[in-house]
């Protein structure tokens, strides 16, 4: 085996290296992009039951948690709102997560009341992909109108 001389900088990028598109991370995402599907890595849910928890929006409470799914690229909340949007559930992507306090049982979503009762209406018997794909790209769509900084830490 060929041992590196410390002395001696290689900046010759390997070649198999440069065929990949460093952009891209695994699954096709572009890094830095919006992946309603999947909890952020610094969310802090790393196989927790968020089952009961609360669910704060950036300008308050939304309801609790009545279910949720940590099936990896399809991952999401179903929250119970409540009276808050008489009675109604909605479905949260994993990806609005912004973060969770276990001491204090919340969940911070990094959107808006307003842009939570705008989704599209939570349908519990929708398994095809056309529901998911409309739920994802309205909140993909609202990912790139929040602004920098809107409800992070």
């Amino acid at each position: 085996m060929d041992r590196l001389d410390p002395n001696t900088t290689n900046t010759t990028p390997d070649p198999e290296l440069r065929a990949v598109d460093q952009s891209v991370v695994a699954g096709g995402t572009p890094a830095g992009a919006f992946d309603p599907w999947s909890y952020r890595d610094e969310a802090g849910v790393a196989g927790a039951n968020l089952v009961g928890y609360k669910v704060e929006a950036t300008d308050g409470s939304i309801g609790k948690i009545d279910s949720d799914s940590t099936e990896v690229n399809a991952s999401y909340l179903v929250v119970d709102t409540g009276p808050w949007i008489f009675g109604k559930k909605v479905m949260l992507p994993a990806g609005t997560v912004n973060h969770v306090d276990h001491e204090e049982q919340k969940v911070f979503v990094d959107r808006t009341k307003g842009q939570i009762k705008a989704a599209p209406e939570y349908d519990e018997t929708a398994t095809d992909p056309a529901y998911r794909d409309k739920l994802g790209g309205y909140y993909n769509d609202t990912y790139t109108a929040t602004p920098p900084g809107n409800g992070l830490r």
